[in-house]
């Protein structure tokens, strides 16, 4: 079939050698026993899921967790042939594995060579060992260098490395060390987020009341400086910032985030995978039991949908202007007519004037972005376009 649309694909590993501090993704340590049950189940979903994906080619695929290092290479490999064996899968297809420090060896990645995949995302987060042990992260500096090297020995030349600033005990100078560390490695890209303490995690129990925290998080100030000084060196060594939290080397953009921010549907496979196919948005059964034990004989995997819902052009077009808008490059006022056959200023007009008023908003038709300071208070610049 010509001319098919694009699909994006995220396949959920759940497990992790161990869980952090400030982690509330849907993941857990379990024994390695159901391994094997999971990526089994797994591989019985990618089956039956893509038979109503006849008309999609994929150009991405983004095996996320958790941790899916964890898992067996073999499981991995499996996983990804029954992909291949039923989907249309673009020759050029991005295929990223995320995996922690310690969890790789060299027959592991050359496995997953093998398999297809050709981007690993690296979770470092911080260079320093005494941060490291304080967010419970499994490895330390040297464990990530030793990982790293691997990687690039088994011929990896598309790496992601995750870091994270405003962390507790965390110093502008300590945060600087992290980004000069990472650097000389050069790897092609680089995702810098802040921490952000969410409910339900050990940290919200320590910093999150406000309460006996220790050791302390960065102040806003500090914070701001940490921000700041992250885009003035990435620039610096040749890193375009092509979305708020995310940096790369010319042509190193991440295609699969790209797509989630520029509304390319997409389906998630695995426990708790979200999806958004055809306006359709839903997620997964999220309990782990009951995913293993789901027949399919009950119409699988329809029966572990959840939370379905149907967006309507108003609730398209916000998600269009709020997660388009994360983008360095903005929106394209084109682009909007093209999707919904209106202009983007007849029903955005009033917020795009206050804002570029305001200063956060850069404007020249037909496109529209943030200038540095919209971005610094994104979150109530895009807030403006909920209708």
């Amino acid at each position: 079939m010509k001319n098919k649309k694009k699909l994006e694909l995220y396949i959920h590993i759940p497990f992790c050698a161990r869980k952090c501090e400030y982690c509330d993704f849907l993941s857990f340590v379990t024994p390695a026993a159901a391994h094997r049950a999971y990526a089994d189940k797994l591989i019985e979903e990618i089956r039956a899921e893509s038979a109503g994906l006849r008309e999609y080619e994929v150009s991405s695929i983004f095996i996320g967790g958790g941790t899916p290092s964890v898992l067996p290479s073999e499981c991995i490999v499996q996983i990804l042939a029954a992909v291949w064996d039923n989907y249309d899968v673009m020759k050029t297809a991005e295929i990223t594995i995320e995996a922690n420090p310690g969890t790789l060896t060299q027959p592991k990645l050359a496995d997953y060579r093998l398999a297809g995949i050709n981007r690993i995302s690296l979770g470092l987060q911080s260079a320093d060992d005494w941060e490291l042990r304080v967010l419970g992260r499994i490895h330390t500096y040297d464990e990530f260098l030793k990982s790293y090297q691997r990687v690039r020995l088994a011929g990896f030349d598309n790496v992601n490395v995750d870091l994270m600033s405003a962390l507790p005990g965390q110093t502008v100078e300590s945060w600087e060390k992290t980004l000069k560390k990472v650097l000389m490695l050069k790897p092609e890209h680089i995702s810098a987020y802040s921490l952000i303490v969410e409910e339900g995690t050990p940290f919200y129990e320590i910093y999150g009341k406000g309460e006996n925290a220790y050791p302390p998080l960065p102040d806003e100030e500090t914070e701001r400086q940490m921000y700041y000084l992250t885009k003035e060196i990435l620039a610096r060594y040749g890193y375009q910032r092509y979305e708020i939290s995310n940096y790369a080397k010319p042509g190193k953009e991440c295609r699969h985030n790209i797509g989630y921010w520029t509304g390319v549907d997409y389906i998630g496979l695995g426990l708790g995978a979200s999806s958004y196919v055809s306006g359709y948005r839903f997620c997964k059964e999220n309990d782990l039991r009951t995913y293993l034990d789901t027949s399919t004989k009950k119409g699988f995997p329809g029966c572990l949908y959840q939370d379905i819902s149907f967006l309507d052009t108003k609730e398209k077009m916000e998600e269009f202007m709020f997660l388009g808008l994360r983008m360095m490059e903005g929106v394209s006022g084109s682009e909007f007519a093209s999707r919904f056959g209106q202009n983007m200023w007849n029903v955005y007009g009033q917020q795009i004037n206050k804002l570029r008023d305001e200063g956060l908003l850069e404007v020249r038709e037909p496109r529209i972005w943030l200038t540095d300071r919209g971005i610094d208070v994104s979150n109530y610049a895009l807030s403006e376009f909920i209708l």
